[in-house]
């Protein structure tokens, strides 16, 4: 799964490089030689490889259990392989910060599958599937990472599911971990009418060579990548994204942007201002996650990933030490990318470049199930299509559709819960997993999200909004995994006071974030009006009571960002 050749600097990075007036040395950077463990987590990725960890589950805690599971490998070491334990059932969000990991953890474990560029045959589709019905309690949820992560798995079952996913080409290798996570790519690559670069190659050169090779398994943190022709991934906030752009002199290439992540502490990408050909994208991934693994803070885990680098550095010095020190040349100048006039939608029938068609559709805040995965896997194949994709926005695609295969397809796929002309409520709402299963939820998402967008259907009906839409990013905690600062309403969970003074579940209240997805959006974090926030039972009647709000007081065709940023603060509230 791996090249074994490793991927190095054409030239030992120089220890002066990083040094920064005013920031005192001792980073934990290895390129200043600062090799000695600064924490917990840098002294376990030393004392062993976290790949390695796959030796002992297949041939020791898969026989012993649960209970014979080294604690380093358990909460740590374990994530390079996608796997992290799932919070015990009964514990409320008031304890989540006060437990210990071994009170928080249940003894079943979320699994996550990597699906690089969301690409799916129907056969990878099925496997996903009866791993789902067999081990999984009939759980998969679609991330808006482009991932499909499973629940209730136990560890006795690994082994198993591992080779059931590998047989199709399939892995969980570092879907987890400091290790270079799924690769996000456009959902409609290769068929997209639009489209002038087909990134897939780069892609799975990048999984193919790097993906599992101990190179770069030991990062200071997670590092996020999309590559796409198309602006219809999250570009902005990864820690490197390749986005398409015409040269005047040399044709179609990538803009290369660094830097990007959300979180408690978010940062937008900035570009580079280079041009990068297509064949020499996955040499150019290399070389900025090596200037990551090299020279990114290690000391604290809470400034550990690259976009802390980037801040301090600037662009134009991380460029000089990529050319320098990793490519070993000077890359193009670049223009920036020509963006849509408005955002890519794929939801609904959309034509393909070869004459055919893809669908799009939604399923409520990313919850699915691998019954309904299996039945997907028959639709599609049953309708003329081999292949599916997921979306980084929790939504799925059926390529490859007969013209006449178009309508029965919209029908069968209707039949089984998979909605192609869902309202905007349906199609914008997006949910983190929550308390439910994941340890450092506060409050509960995915439920609270089905209600939601069921209310809102009810309440406002499915057409009122237009094409406008208004996005909303229900998250369990802080840590915007399903970005809470990049929506129109985005809801970061924690505790409120209720109506009869006890602490209860609720959210506090982000409002008119974006990316620059489209020629007229201007990315940005949105407005965090002081105190707003609402209980989780008050949630659904605060979002329709905005709603109408902004229908009443928007001026012509303004979009609820714009309508947020001028409006009063009484009015949001």
């Amino acid at each position: 799964m791996a090249d074994s050749t490793p991927a190095r600097p054409t030239s030992r990075p120089s220890p002066g490089a990083a040094r920064r007036p005013g920031r005192p040395r001792g980073e934990g950077q290895w390129a200043l030689g600062h090799r000695e463990p600064l924490n917990a987590n840098e002294r376990l990725k030393k004392d062993d490889d976290a790949l390695n960890v796959r030796a002992r589950i297949e041939n020791i805690y898969a026989h012993r259990g649960f209970a014979s599971i080294d604690p380093a490998d358990l909460r740590g070491r374990f994530r390079w392989w996608g796997l992290y334990t799932q919070r015990r059932p009964g514990i409320d969000g008031g304890r989540t910060a006060v437990l210990e990991p071994h009170e928080l953890e249940d003894e079943y474990f979320m699994l996550r599958v990597r699906v690089d560029g969301g690409q799916l045959s129907v056969d990878q589709l099925r496997a996903i599937a009866e791993i789902s019905e067999r081990y999984a309690r009939n759980t998969a949820d679609v991330t808006d990472r482009q991932n499909i992560q499973l629940h209730w798995v136990r560890i006795e079952d690994v082994p198993a599911i591992w080779r059931r996913l590998e047989a199709v080409g399939l892995q969980t290798t570092e879907a987890c971990g400091d290790s270079p996570r799924v690769v996000l790519g456009s959902p409609v690559a290769g068929v997209a009418e639009s489209e002038l670069i087909d990134a897939t190659p780069a892609v799975e050169e990048i999984v193919r060579r790097y993906v599992g090779n101990p190179e770069f398994s030991n990062l200071p943190r997670k590092f996020k990548t999309s590559i796409s022709w198309l602006a219809d991934v999250p570009y902005e906030v990864n820690d490197v994204s390749f986005l398409g752009v015409r040269h005047p002199e040399h044709g179609p290439g990538f803009d290369l942007w660094v830097g990007g992540g959300l979180s408690t502490n978010p940062m937008l990408a900035q570009r580079l201002g280079v041009w990068v050909p297509l064949a020499e994208v996955p040499e150019v991934w290399a070389g900025v996650i090596g200037i990551f693994r090299d020279y990114g803070y290690r000391r604290l885990r809470n400034r550990a990933r690259l976009k802390y680098l980037v801040a301090d550095w600037g662009v134009q010095r991380f460029r000089d030490v990529l050319e320098k020190e990793y490519l070993g040349r000077t890359l193009l100048d670049g223009p920036p990318p020509e963006l849509p006039e408005k955002p890519i939608d794929h939801i609904g029938v959309h034509p393909q470049r070869d004459g055919r068609r893809y669908v799009g559709v939604a399923p409520v805040v990313g919850r699915i199930s691998g019954s309904q995965l299996a039945e997907l896997a028959d639709v599609a194949a049953t309708h003329g299509s081999g292949r599916v994709r997921l979306t980084p926005y929790q939504k799925l695609l059926v390529l490859d559709v007969p013209d006449e295969q178009v309508g029965p397809l919209v029908g069968a796929l209707r039949r089984i819960g998979l909605e192609a002309e869902p309202s905007a409520w349906r199609r914008d709402t997006m949910a983190c997993t929550g308390i439910e299963f994941c340890k450092l939820a506060i409050v509960e998402t995915k439920a609270r999200g089905a209600e939601l967008v069921a209310h809102l259907e009810e309440r406002l009906g499915r057409g009122e909004l237009g094409d406008a839409g208004i996005s909303i990013h229900l998250n369990g905690c802080p840590n915007a995994c399903a970005r809470t600062q990049t929506a129109d309403i985005g809801l970061k969970g924690q505790l409120v006071v209720g109506p009869d003074g006890r602490q209860v579940e609720g959210f506090q209240v982000h409002l008119g974030g974006g990316l620059g997805m489209a020629r007229d959006r201007t990315a940005g974090f949105g407005r965090k009006p002081r105190g707003l926030k609402t209980t989780a039972e008050e949630l659904p009647g605060y979002v329709e009571r905005l709603t109408r709000r902004y229908l009443a007081g928007r001026s012509g065709d303004e979009s609820f960002a714009q309508w947020a940023a001028r409006a009063p603060e009484e009015e949001l509230r």
